[in-house]
């Protein structure tokens, strides 16, 4: 036997050492891919950031569908003297890099976002690429959040719905807060 030659008994043991890793490595990516699927506190994430309690360790959020939200009812005319009767003429960026911004109310809706072709285009990573809008309706705003990854904010509440936007009214979208003036 040559002294330089491993023995028979060390080359069992890399082989049996190099298969049990090798299952290890497996079992792991079966495990991975398994929670993945079956997982509903993993189900409810976008773009790979988990959304809800369930991604803090506050346990797994039950996966509930989201009961259909009515659009909001159509305001009542406002009469001369009520103090919506001047309506908004313009939107001012308040906050955030373009702060000063100011887009004139022609009664088009407002598209706000990364997205280039949008009205307000924002260089934001909190900002989805469209992500919110303006929309007129009956004398009056509405902001409306366009499935957005990070949400919309009236004020402090999170839009789920189209929103009535008063006037002032703080509307944030990323870094960036801007309002409805006359």
């Amino acid at each position: 036997m040559d002294p330089t030659q491993p023995s028979e008994l060390v080359l069992l043991l890399v082989k049996i050492g190099y298969l049990t890793l090798l299952w290890a490595f497996v079992l792991l990516a079966v495990r991975a891919v398994r929670a993945d699927l079956f997982d509903p506190a993993r189900r409810r994430t976008r773009r790979g950031v988990a959304v809800g309690a369930g991604a803090q360790g506050a346990g797994p959020i039950p996966h509930r569908p989201r009961p259909a939200q009515p659009r909001p009812a159509a305001p009542a005319p406002s009469p001369p003297n009520a103090p919506n009767a001047y309506p908004p003429s313009k939107v001012v960026v308040t906050k955030g890099p373009l702060a000063g911004t100011v887009i004139p109310l022609t009664g088009e809706p407002i598209t706000i976002g990364r997205a280039p072709d949008s009205t307000l285009v924002l260089d934001d990573d909190f900002a989805s690429g469209r992500h919110a809008r303006l929309v007129p309706h009956e004398g009056r705003w509405f902001v409306e959040d366009l499935n957005s990854t990070n949400g919309t904010f009236l004020e402090h509440t999170k839009v789920t719905t189209p929103m009535p936007v008063p006037l002032g009214a703080p509307v944030r979208i990323g870094k960036t807060v801007l309002e409805l003036r006359r």
